[in-house]
């Protein structure tokens, strides 16, 4: 009898059936994020999404991002866990388009890894779908690539991309920040999706495993190392429309920190600082501060304290955000004021990636207690 003949893709260590049952296990998370404005299903070359609702818009403009997690995975792949990574994607891409003040639209995934298991794609998708459902963005497409040879078979990425709208005369930004507008602070979740590789050396050099216990978290290190990142855009978007024009700028705080991407949104001229001494960073970061033997200051151009968006809002605003992002279950306090004048003497933070904004230092001392 003649032998079975052979898939050569298969023994190249690309599993298409593997594929196909991953795409079953996530359809159910992927169409909970549909409303009537996405067209086709799961499965399609592309993803289609009713634009119609653009002609109740003046001037409609597209607002666009794209983003990773970064080696958070790493984290996720040593203890075989992974529904947050999905939601730290969303934050990372999502929570970028309402800076600008635009409601997202629609995104897609794309999940590159060494081998298919169907369960652990799933799961990456369904804290995706969980995540865009959140944020009122539907999950119209992706793409799960499997690259045997080049990555691990427990290895994988993930990146996505997302549009979203606003009208032209209502961007958000430096052109609407104005001489003694407050700096709002609204906290973060702990460290979101940045500087992960800076803790993950700081785990490793100390011997640490993900799976050994972290007293000072009550679970084990991996678990609190994967706390997933903070969603802020539906509370933004309605801080917004609520301040009715009181919402002049707003900032994510991601790579950089926050001296850095303050100063991306500030207009050229213009001046703030941020005082420490109104918050304390969250526990996470002080115990990997004192496992390094570095000090807070030393990482505030890597992780963000503690502070996950900045709202640069009208000075007579400021108790009516503040206000708002608490009810909406966002911690929030001014951490400055914007000055257009001669700027104090010493060292100022500015032009952070490419952008020629405003100047931002950091002063003061961190507060000892929580915020």
């Amino acid at each position: 009898m003649a032998a079975s003949p052979t898939n050569p893709y298969s023994e190249a260590g690309v599993d298409t059936a593997a594929g196909d049952l991953a795409v079953e296990l996530m359809k159910s998370s992927v169409r909970a994020t549909h409303g009537p404005e996405v067209l086709g299903g799961v499965g399609g070359f592309a993803g289609l999404f009713d634009a119609s609702a653009l002609r109740d818009f003046r001037r409609p403009l597209l607002a666009t991002s794209t983003d990773g997690v970064g080696t958070k995975v790493a984290i996720a792949q040593a203890i075989d866990k992974h529904d947050t990574i999905g939601q730290d994607l969303v934050g990372m891409v999502v929570d970028d388009i309402v800076v600008v003040g635009a409601k997202p639209l629609f995104m897609t995934d794309y999940i590159a890894c060494g081998k298919v298991v169907p369960e652990r794609i799933a799961d990456i998708v369904r804290g995706i779908a969980g995540a865009c459902a959140a944020t009122g963005t539907a999950l119209v497409g992706g793409e799960t690539a499997e690259h045997p040879g080049l990555l691990g078979p427990r290895d994988y990425d993930v990146a996505g991309a997302a549009t979203g709208v606003v009208e032209a005369d209502a961007i958000l930004g430096a052109e609407r920040v104005q001489d003694g507008d407050a700096v709002i602070a609204v906290a973060s979740s702990g460290l979101h999706s940045n500087g992960y590789s800076l803790v993950r050396h700081i785990i490793t050099g100390a011997g640490i495993s993900y799976a050994d216990t972290a007293a000072d978290f009550g679970t084990t290190w991996g678990e609190a190392l994967l706390e997933p990142t903070r969603l802020y855009t539906l509370p933004l978007l309605r801080l917004i429309e609520q301040l009715a024009g009181g919402v002049h700028a707003l900032s994510h705080v991601t790579g950089g920190g926050i001296a850095a991407n303050l100063a991306r949104v500030l207009p050229q001229g213009s001046w703030a600082e941020v005082d420490r001494g109104t918050w304390s960073p969250s526990p996470v970061f002080r115990v990997l501060s004192d496992i390094a033997g570095s000090t807070l200051e030393s990482a505030e151009g890597t992780w963000n304290l503690g502070v996950g968006f900045l709202a640069v809002v009208a000075g007579d605003k400021k108790d009516a955000a503040i206000a708002a992002l608490d009810a909406e279950g966002m911690p929030a306090w001014q951490v400055g004021t914007v000055g257009f004048g001669p700027r104090p003497t010493g060292e100022f933070e500015q032009g952070a990636k490419g952008v020629d904004g405003g100047a931002v230092r950091l002063v003061g001392a961190y507060a000892d207690g929580a915020k």
